[in-house]
């Protein structure tokens, strides 16, 4: 007697566009409906809708603009990542406002993107974001972790810089490429570890430097100098 089982179908990832400007939701939205493994579950014209829709649909990752009427994209990111749903922002700017992003830093967003980027590219980074992962693009990292360490950084006579103490050189190593903006497969190749080993490295630093994310070990990197903002 022969037996077969049946693998449930993988359910796609559920986002939420928020954008006030109509063209780029439309782009977007065009952009997911030829994928499979992504669908618009809503879209929102400002962050007060991008909340409700986040509650209405169970939307898992949203898509997040920045100055938008009403509730920002800071607001609502907040309101978001301290909700009870679990999803995740991906924030989408033009980068011309430093301060929305270091607000939305605090937040809890999980991602930042700008607009000139390749769609296919943003979608890629909503996948990361969506496993679980944090991802801030290659273009926006320097500047952005630069003005942020510059802003927020203690005077000296305040307090002494961060300290990353209870790794191990290893992990001081994954975290000083984690700081560049390497992704887990880049990190194995430049250690010749395997990919596996490098998620490993990656989690263990989460947990030992109670980071929140990717994102934050990558502010954390900085405010160590293990990487330079020169």
């Amino acid at each position: 007697m022969s037996s077969s089982t049946t693998e449930a179908p993988v359910q796609p990832v559920r986002i939420v566009l928020a954008d006030d400007q109509p063209l780029v939701r439309t782009a977007l939205s065009m952009v997911i409906a030829e994928t499979a493994d992504l669908v618009v579950s809503g879209e929102a014209a400002d962050g007060a809708e991008a909340v409700r829709l986040v509650e209405e649909t169970g939307a898992h990752v949203v898509v997040m603009d920045l100055r938008m009427p009403g509730t920002d994209g800071i607001e609502a990111t907040r309101l978001i990542t301290e909700g009870p749903t679990g999803a995740r922002v991906v924030v989408l700017t033009t980068f011309d406002d430093d301060d929305h992003v270091f607000g939305a830093l605090h937040a809890g967003a999980s991602g930042f993107l700008v607009k000139d980027m390749a769609l296919d590219d943003i979608l890629a980074a909503v996948r990361v974001v969506a496993s679980g992962d944090a991802l801030i693009a290659p273009t926006v990292t320097r500047r952005l972790i630069k003005e942020f360490t510059d802003r927020h950084r203690p005077a000296p006579a305040a307090a002494p810089r961060r300290r990353a103490e209870g790794i191990t050189d290893r992990e001081r190593e994954v975290l000083t490429l984690v700081g560049r903006g390497l992704s887990n497969t880049e990190i194995a190749g430049e250690l010749h570890i395997s990919v596996a080993t490098a998620k490993t490295y990656v989690t263990r630093l989460l947990a030992k430097l109670d980071a929140r994310d990717r994102v934050h070990l990558v502010i954390i990197a900085y405010e160590t100098g293990l990487v330079s903002t020169s």
